[in-house]
């Protein structure tokens, strides 16, 4: 199973400001551990939201909408994507990071496998697979 790991926002990482050298120390400690086990596929931090935009779809009209965004509880700082084998052991690999003071959300990534009430033909699922294929390769090039 693969889990997305979503670290929260607060008005420290919404300003700009990094991380001590202190926390990226420890959190380059505890990626190697998650890399050692084979749990980290990927993880990064994101820039402040003033760096972004959305883009809004209604109605087939398009409109952009530049950062920042109001709401700092809703925004993300930054992620991992991890394998594990159940929602349980990310729980348990992310009480072992070294945050203190932030909220961090685990949510379930869809797997191909979970498509096929809608794509009894596999055919969908074929393609996307070869996408995802084609994704590797570029990486490894």
């Amino acid at each position: 199973m693969r889990f997305m790991v979503i670290v929260k926002a607060d008005k420290s990482s919404e300003a700009g400001a990094l991380p001590s050298e202190k926390l990226l120390a420890d959190m380059q400690k505890y990626n190697e551990e998650l890399v050692k086990a084979g749990v980290m596929l990927a993880g990064e931090g994101l820039h402040a939201s003033s760096k972004g935009a959305r883009v809004r779809f209604s109605k087939g009209k398009k409109t952009v909408i530049d950062g920042p965004f109001a709401e700092t509880k809703e925004l993300i700082a930054g992620f991992w994507l991890w394998q594990v084998k159940s929602k349980e052991e990310a729980i348990e690999w992310l009480k072992r990071s070294p945050f203190e003071e932030t909220e961090v959300e685990i949510r379930q990534v869809f797997e191909p496998a979970d498509f096929a009430p809608v794509d009894p033909s596999g055919k969908l699922r074929e393609k996307e697979e070869e996408l995802r294929s084609k994704v590797g390769a570029q990486r490894r090039a």
